[in-house]
């Protein structure tokens, strides 16, 4: 059937023959906009927002809770399962996305949990009230849960895949790369649509060949991912065989508009997988979802209230120092014990952090541009102890309080040594990511003073890639022990 007048080919990205260019010519950065494979449906715009936890947690809630409607003499065990079920069902990753949906394939994971789960309430009922008829009475009660829970997920999963097949629900997607498996996932995603992706076109290095059917639409190259994105109102990007680095690949995938997108991965060793994982594919072909650092949310809001919770306990109970140091300071150097001194935060952000002067710079020059006064003459017998033992570092809990800094996260450097870093060092820049620390990763790991800054901004972009909860509380015990045993310098 002959194309109408005036309408491109599908299949040739920008800069294809027809167009007057080379067969490998890359689009130009403005030169995005082309025809896509099949154009998204108006009604998946409308549920972009939604995902398939949204509706697999309230059925497996409902499921656990359903005995309720006929017996309540074990209403407040049932409650307590349903709840721990959640919990546990969404440590275990049953809330995850996922791009194969299969009830066989979750149901050992789904028994073993749910038998944990009846095990762990049936010991609490039990203990409080000692008696065999109940406990019995309440497992009968958590067996038919556990048989509704699976009848539950299965209906939720033929849910999703329906929705996704008549593309109620589905994502746009860039593949990154240009060899076979990349034109195979290309392939698969748009013949099958039970993936929930809709096949957007390809991003390769530069100089990549896409000159066969198969690998077009070639859209940019990976130095224009982040605009691509946004572009082509990208959900998720999938990297299977480009030629591009992987230090390349780590920086693009960091900037701000591909963080915000789900990005999934092929396995290099894609015949083997992990033990004790979930495997996931799409057609034949094994794909990870890369775990992102969740720098927003509930359990980011956690850590803001953590933060102010300890700032001011810490300020209430450790105010007896903060006074001793202050007089310590004053008799030895005079009036003004506090310093202030200007330190870059989260985002390029500058702020005034504070700390006991432990000596008195000539200017302010000197201030923000001298690296190290560990071993200068001037610094007295009480300096050179607060300095040793951290305690001049007390005064950033006033910072933290205000919210220029956080407990835990990358430390804060002045701007003179932002810039010259960052020109120096590619990945420095990423470090402001995260709210600054007043303690880090890098400086638990040995890395104060004068130590190398790559190492440092490595250890920085390290803890902000696998943030959690436990990695901060890992670091505050560790400073404990370096502010104890007087690691300092």
């Amino acid at each position: 059937m002959a194309r109408p007048p005036g309408r491109p080919d599908p299949l040739r990205p920008v800069g294809q023959p027809g167009t007057g260019t080379g067969p490998t010519a890359l689009p130009e950065r403005s030169a995005t906009t082309l025809v896509l494979p099949y154009v998204g449906s108006s009604r998946a715009q409308r549920t972009r927002s939604l995902r398939a936890w949204m509706l697999a947690m309230p059925v497996d809630l409902m499921a656990v809770l359903a005995p309720l409607a006929w017996n309540q003499s074990y209403w407040k065990g049932t409650l307590f399962t349903g709840a721990l079920t959640v919990v546990v069902f969404a440590t275990a990753g049953f809330y995850r996305s996922r791009r194969h949906l299969s009830i066989l394939d979750l149901l050992p994971s789904l028994l073993g949990r749910l038998l944990v789960v009846a095990g762990m309430v049936a010991m609490v009922a039990a203990v409080r009230h000692e008696s065999v008829d109940y406990v019995f009475g309440f497992l009968r009660s958590m067996v038919l849960s556990a048989v509704l829970v699976v009848l539950g997920r299965a209906a939720s999963t033929f849910a999703v895949q329906v929705a996704r097949r008549r593309r109620w629900v589905e994502h746009s997607a860039i593949i990154v790369g240009g060899g076979a498996v990349a034109a195979e996932l290309a392939r698969l995603l748009r013949r099958y649509p039970q993936y929930g992706l809709r096949f957007v076109g390809f991003v390769d290095a530069v100089g990549a060949e896409h000159d066969s059917v198969e690998l077009m639409p070639l859209i940019g190259t990976l130095d224009q991912l982040e605009e691509l994105v946004v572009a082509v109102d990208c959900d998720v990007i999938i990297v299977a065989d480009t030629s591009g680095s992987d230090a390349q690949l780590m920086e693009l995938v960091r900037q701000p508009n591909c963080m915000r997108r789900d990005l999934w991965a092929v396995p290099r060793l894609r015949d083997f997988h992990g033990q004790g994982t979930r495997p996931d594919h799409i057609g034949a072909i094994p794909v990870v979802q890369l775990r992102r650092p969740t720098l927003t949310g509930p359990r980011w809001a956690l850590k803001r209230a953590s933060d102010i919770t300890f700032a001011s306990l810490a300020l209430l109970l450790v105010s007896p120092v903060l006074a001793l140091c202050a007089l310590a300071v004053r008799v030895e150097g005079g009036p003004g014990v506090l310093f202030r001194q200007r330190r870059v935060g989260r985002f390029g952000r500058p702020f005034d952090l504070l700390k006991f002067r432990s000596l008195r710079p000539r200017d302010e020059v000197e201030s923000q541009t001298n690296w190290s006064v560990a071993h200068d003459a001037r610094i007295g017998p009480v300096g050179r102890f607060l300095r040793r033992t951290s305690l001049d570092e007390l005064p950033q809990l006033w910072n933290i309080l205000r919210g220029d800094m956080t407990l835990v996260g990358p430390r804060p450097e002045r701007p003179y040594f932002v810039e010259k870093f960052s020109s120096e060092h590619p990945n420095y820049a990423l470090r402001h990511r995260a709210p600054s620390g007043l303690t880090g990763l890098a400086q638990v790991s040995g890395l104060r003073g004068d130590t190398p800054i790559s190492d440092r901004a490595r250890f920085d972009n390290y803890y902000i890639d696998n943030w959690s909860l436990w990695l901060d509380v890992k670091v505050l015990i560790r400073t404990v022990a370096e502010v104890f045993r007087g690691g300092g310098h």
